[in-house]
């Protein structure tokens, strides 16, 4: 029997239905209610197992005990009317008819849908036509053999027999072995080109050629416009000279000297087209010879190689962060944001919630398009790739929340390939797009998870990066060994004055209750849209830090407010700077694709701890300071509470916010920091102070990279939007070169080796435009010992600098000594302090003194009055 859906069912299935069948009707069913059917979306119920028998008694007991509130409520009628015991339950999981499920309303459709029609086989016959190889026909002669008989080239004379031999004096000599540039190998081997031998030349008189007649051809042009066109024709007669003429010019003696005078040269023109390469680059020659030669050649500098931006994505707007793609070559990545204040932020909130902040996917291949755009619940300042899966995208928001993104559904775009007939449909199912979908509209990839609010940072992330795949860090900073070798952490920074080390694996243990960890997952898969991936579904929105780093200052109260930190590469030891075409740095990564959702952070007591990793950073801060710290955690003996120790070491070198901390990728004890109007050069044990510092400058520095190629060269952007290359081997003075790319402030840069020959310099503006540079060869390729000659530098600027604190602390020791002589001399010349009757005695005694020696020189001149010469006979 087939029951008619009634009106007020098919209006409680919501109107946002697509027309379907009149036996069937399309339901929502809340959590509690798939719960308590056994019939959880994703779980119980998937697309390759959709169908699911419920009792029809269970069903009339719902609607008993939970009356209006079940679900099942508007089909009371239909399931009283049901002749059998079991109703079909379909988990719609491409809302086909506009919900996630549907319930079949007769007997019928659920024999149908349970037990489809096999499929009508046509009977094939079984002759079938055996293919047979066509027999050869006899071959006829036409003549052709006789033609490739006279084209042979047959020995004329016999051939001549060279005999070489060494001169008679090297016989027994010792050999000799020299170094040779790896620069000078082309495709890894050395090749002995052919050349021009100008002691033996060939004068080809004569060249066998084959030629063929044909029409006369006759092309024409003219440099007018023809304005007003009309259907016409025109027919040419050529003027001839006449027989007679024509003798008479042939037997002429101009003509004859004419032609003699200039065979010859035409000859020579044609031999030296023939053996001239018409292809030769002679600006690729331009270039600087090798060292053996001894000769300095033409140094050219960066060139513009390509520029990307979009009028769409790219107005008004900057570009803050950009990376380029780990294993795709010629795909770079760039986030931008806004150029707006907070408070323009929040008068126009409309326009960002309906323009969510992007991360733009730009290739060589369409300089014109992004490949891939990643939306942003907020602007993003920073992100990185991880190292071991390129697909995982980490970033930094404006907000403090850290952002993960999974991108491997859209790999083959990125390498060029776009699958289903090149019409790529957005996956965002969320952004408010009220215009109709193009064809080759370029995919929108939503995030894939993000922290909570309440346990990110509390200001903008400045920094982000992933901690190396060899080891791990526990709650308290203690590295352990990784039992994966992937990548799992990453470290974050942020002007609230703290660090934070994140885990991307679940944090739930094993010995957490299934029910807990069915009522997380179920919380979690509430509101996620559909097709995201569901990589990280384990931390959306309930994220949180593994630990937190502070920065307490050293001397005063407060604390330090980081902006950029360098951590030390665990595995850059091997480093050696020169790669092969085609191989990065970076393309040294795991070969398993790991599945985070089933990893678990393992327990203290099961890992491994590991001694030899340094766990000591570089951060700058935006006052300008260096700061020396250690990211492990202590803990009080007496309270037992974990705290942040203070920072080892603090140098105020720079006179604003630190832009750049990053090290040396072939010396990974040193590292370069730039802020304010000046760049440093720190080693990591040296804690006297920068062992290199250049001079304030009249421009900003923006930002700093050093060569991938080159251990001495390293490029500085300015704010006036140019780019100072320095050579330390050169000018430590000056910069090497300057070059003005744009006329905006220069806001990253990133260098990649794209090959052998290609090296390119990814160099971004506050326009939102990103310019591709091409590093010349003088820039990229240095010599042999290059790295030797590096090192003996540094260690004699460590060696200058030491020598100089040591004189300081001489001179200082000396300046105290001198300073304390003085003050005993100073209290010396001062008289103590004397009495009255001290004062009087000495007064009488100085009185009897003078009293004395008056009466001696008055006897010794007979001038004592006679009474006195009585007296003292």
């Amino acid at each position: 029997m087939t029951s008619k859906r009634p009106k007020s069912t098919a209006s409680s299935a919501g109107s946002r239905a697509k027309d379907h069948p009149d036996d069937i009707l399309p339901m929502v069913l809340t959590s509690a209610t798939q719960e308590l059917f056994a019939c959880r979306a994703d779980e119980d119920l998937t697309g390759e197992n959709p169908y699911k028998l419920l009792r029809k008694d269970d069903i009339v007991q719902d609607m008993k005990t939970r009356a209006a509130v079940s679900d099942f409520s508007p089909v009371k009628q239909i399931v009283l009317d049901y002749p059998e015991d079991e109703i079909l339950l379909v988990f719609d999981r491409d809302f086909t008819y506009g919900q996630a499920f549907y319930l079949v309303l007769t007997p019928e459709a659920k024999d149908r849908i349970l037990k489809p029609p096999e499929p009508e086989t046509s009977e094939v016959s079984e002759v079938c036509e055996v293919s047979r190889t066509p027999e050869p026909k006899p071959w006829i002669s036409l003549g052709s053999e006789q033609e490739i008989e006279e084209e042979s080239v047959n020995a004329s004379r016999e051939n001549l027999w060279s005999k070489f031999s060494r001169v008679w004096r090297s016989f027994g000599a010792a050999v000799r072995f020299s170094d040779r540039n790896t620069a000078d190998a082309k495709d890894g081997f050395m090749e002995c080109a052919s050349y021009q031998d100008e002691r033996f030349n060939i004068k080809q008189m004569e060249r066998d050629c084959g030629m063929q007649a044909v029409p006369e051809l006759q092309s024409s042009s003219a440099q007018t416009q023809w304005k007003h066109r009309k259907n016409m024709y025109m027919q040419y007669e050529p003027r001839e000279f006449r027989e007679e003429e024509k003798e008479s010019i042939l037997q002429s003696e101009s003509l004859k000297n004419f032609i003699s005078s200039a065979t010859p040269r035409v000859l020579q023109a044609l031999q030296q087209n023939e053996i001239m390469d018409v292809f030769f680059d002679d600006w690729a020659a331009l270039k600087t010879r090798s060292e053996d030669d001894g000769v300095e050649g033409m140094t050219s500098g960066l060139r513009v190689y390509q520029a990307f931006t979009d009028q769409q994505y790219c107005k008004q707007k900057k570009i803050s962060s950009i990376n380029w793609h780990p294993t795709i070559n010629g795909v770079i990545a760039v986030a931008m944001t806004e150029k707006v204040s907070l408070e323009e932020r929040f008068n126009q909130s409309t326009k960002f919630l309906l323009n969510p902040p992007l991360i733009l996917f730009w290739s060589f291949s369409d300089p014109a398009n992004p490949q891939l755009l990643l939306e942003c619940p907020d602007d993003v300042f920073a992100f990185e790739f991880c190292p071991s899966d390129p697909n995982i995208i980490v970033g930094g928001c404006m907000n403090g929340q850290v952002v993960l993104w999974d991108i491997s559904a859209h790999v083959t775009r990125l390498q060029g390939s776009r699958p289903g007939g090149g019409k790529n449909i957005s996956i965002n199912t969320d952004a408010f797009d009220f215009e109709e979908k193009r064809e080759n509209e370029t995919p929108v990839v939503r995030y894939c998870a993000v922290s909570a609010v309440e346990s990110s940072h509390k200001a903008l992330i400045t920094d982000v990066q992933w901690l190396p795949q060899t080891f791990e860090v526990t709650k308290m900073g203690v590295p352990v060994e990784s039992k994966n070798n992937i990548c799992v952490q990453v470290v974050t920074c942020s002007p609230d004055c703290s660090l934070m080390f994140w885990d991307i694996r679940s944090p739930m243990t094993a010995g957490q209750p299934t029910s807990d960890r069915k009522q997380n997952v179920d919380k979690k898969s509430q509101g996620k849209p559909y097709g995201i991936p569901d990589t990280f579904k384990h931390l959306d929105r309930t994220w949180k830090p593994l630990f937190r780093v502070a920065l307490p200052m050293i001397e005063t109260s407060g604390e330090y407010s980081p902006l950029k930190f360098s951590l030390e590469d665990y595995t850059c030891d091997s480093h050696t700077g020169s790669h092969a075409d085609g191989v990065h740095l970076h393309d040294v990564r795991s070969e398993v694709t790991p599945r985070y959702s089933q990893l678990r952070v393992p327990s203290a007591k099961a890992v491994k701890s590991l001694e030899d990793v340094n766990t000591k950073l570089y951060i700058g801060t935006e006052d300008g300071e260096i700061v020396y710290t250690d990211w492990k955690l202590e803990k009080d003996n007496d309270s037992g509470r974990i705290y942040s120790a203070k920072p080892l070491h603090c140098f105020c070198t720079h006179d604003w916010w630190v832009n750049t901390v990053q090290r040396s990728p072939f010396f990974k004890d040193i590292i370069l920091t730039v802020g304010g109007w000046k760049f440093a050069i720190w080693k990591e044990d040296v804690m006297q102070g920068p062992i290199l510092q250049s001079a304030c400058s009249e421009q900003l520095c923006t930002v700093g990279y050093w060569s991938q190629s080159r251990p001495a060269v390293f490029f500085i952007g300015k704010e006036d939007g140019n780019i100072e290359v320095w050579d330390l081997l050169e000018k430590t003075h000056e910069p090497l070169q300057v070059h003005s790319i744009t006329t905006a402030r220069i806001t990253c840069m990133k260098p990649w080796i794209f090959s052998h020959k290609l090296h390119f310099l990814a160099v971004s503006d506050d326009l939102g435009m990103l310019h591709i540079l091409e590093i010349p060869w003088t820039l990229h390729s240095g010599s042999s010992n290059e790295r030797l000659n590096v090192r003996k530098y540094f260690e004699a600027e460590v060696d200058r600098l030491l020598y100089f604190s040591k004189r300081e602390d001489i001179w200082a020791q000396q300046k105290r000594e001198m300073d304390a002589e003085e003050l005993k001399k100073k209290t010396d010349l001062v008289p103590p302090v004397k009495t009255l009757e001290q004062i009087d005695e000495e007064d009488r005694k100085q009185y009897e003194q003078y009293l004395t020696l008056e009466k001696a020189v008055l006897k010794g001149a007979d001038l004592l009055p006679a009474t006195d010469n009585t007296q003292d006979m």
